[in-house]
């Protein structure tokens, strides 16, 4: 199913936040954060075993599973297992390594074999309090590997949770699924495929102001060739885009904070809002379908939705174009 048709709206709430992602998250404050996305009539969730080794999902379903299920679109990943047992040792995961340290103790382990997929499908369903998905997304699987290591994983991805997203898609158990990953690599990869097809894929941090060179080249040409859609999640590049401190899971490099400062600038001439300018560049693009900026603070989902409708002056998208802050080659909102 083309996700374009599926998903309720151009903004959606991504959730890894609420796995208490930098810092502890009292639950009182992630629940309402969750029912003010609710409220301000947000209707797609994304989520993910990885964010907090469950504790994303376990608080996203305390709160949607007394929704109407018809009424809202859910989606999570597949590629790492929640297990029962806690971990004992630091967590072995690259550049992520140490952003959930106040999730969940449990240990997890990276696999994308079609018995850890059928797993971890169920173990989200109940995390979840829900009796099924809408969207499945196959999560970072060009994560922490180099070399040959990460086109292993790829293999065990295609043969195992590839073929069983597909055959679940076609029983009519999911109505979609893709690729989850903040490189453009394994999605290429994966549309050069005869079989199996994904419905599109979640670019994190890929198609943003501050990173979006590289997914213009190769892979959003083909997947428009292809009818493939993209849901873009990290829009504000870990934070610093929305006044925070972090970029790409880090503290932001100063080169960075010298990019931004410079944004932030040119849209204050404007009197443009920093998070109007990221969320609307980065849905531009025709393969783009919606955006799911994270949140742990009902304000910020205020903010977001103010962003998204925010009227933004073309000669702003035309200065920031003049300035070298955007790419040639990227699409600018309507009227720019």
């Amino acid at each position: 199913m083309s996700l374009h048709h599926l998903l309720p709206g151009r903004l959606g709430f991504g959730t890894a936040p609420l796995g208490n992602m930098f810092r502890a998250i009292p639950d009182v404050e992630a629940l309402a954060t969750v029912e003010a996305a609710w409220d301000h009539g947000i209707r797609y969730y994304d989520t993910a075993p990885f964010y907090g080794a469950g504790l994303a999902e376990e608080r996203l379903g305390e709160v949607l599973s007394a929704k109407p299920r018809d009424s809202y679109v859910l989606s999570t990943k597949v590629g790492r297992v929640v297990l029962d047992e806690h971990e004992t040792a630091a967590r072995e995961l690259g550049e992520k390594g140490g952003l959930f340290e106040h999730g969940n103790p449990n240990r997890m382990i990276h696999e994308w074999t079609a018995e850890a997929t059928e797993r971890s499908v169920e173990d989200s369903l109940k995390r979840l309090g829900t009796d099924r998905l809408d969207i499945v997304w196959v999560h970072d699987i060009a994560q922490d590997f180099h070399g040959d290591a990460w086109l292993q994983k790829f293999e065990e991805a295609r043969t195992g949770a590839f073929r069983v997203l597909s055959r679940l898609r076609e029983e009519g158990v999911i109505k979609a699924w893709g690729l989850g990953v903040n490189k453009t690599e394994p999605i290429e990869l994966t549309l050069a495929l005869d079989e199996p097809r994904p419905d599109g894929f979640l670019l994190a941090g890929r198609y943003t102001l501050l990173d979006h060179e590289h997914a213009l080249q190769r892979l959003l040409p083909t997947a428009r060739e292809q009818g493939v859609d993209m849901v873009v999640g990290g829009p504000y590049s870990s934070g610093v885009l929305a006044g925070g401190a972090h970029f790409e899971y880090q503290q932001a490099p100063a080169h960075i904070v010298e990019r931004v400062g410079r944004i932030k600038a040119l849209a204050a001439r404007h009197g443009v809002s920093t998070k109007a300018a990221a969320l609307q560049f980065s849905l531009a693009h025709p393969a783009a379908v919606a955006v799911v900026p994270g949140a742990t603070r009902p304000s910020r989902i205020a903010e977001d939705t103010a962003a998204l409708n925010e009227a933004v002056p073309a000669a702003f998208w035309q200065d920031l174009r003049a300035a070298g802050l955007v790419s040639p080659a990227a699409p600018l909102p309507d009227g720019a």
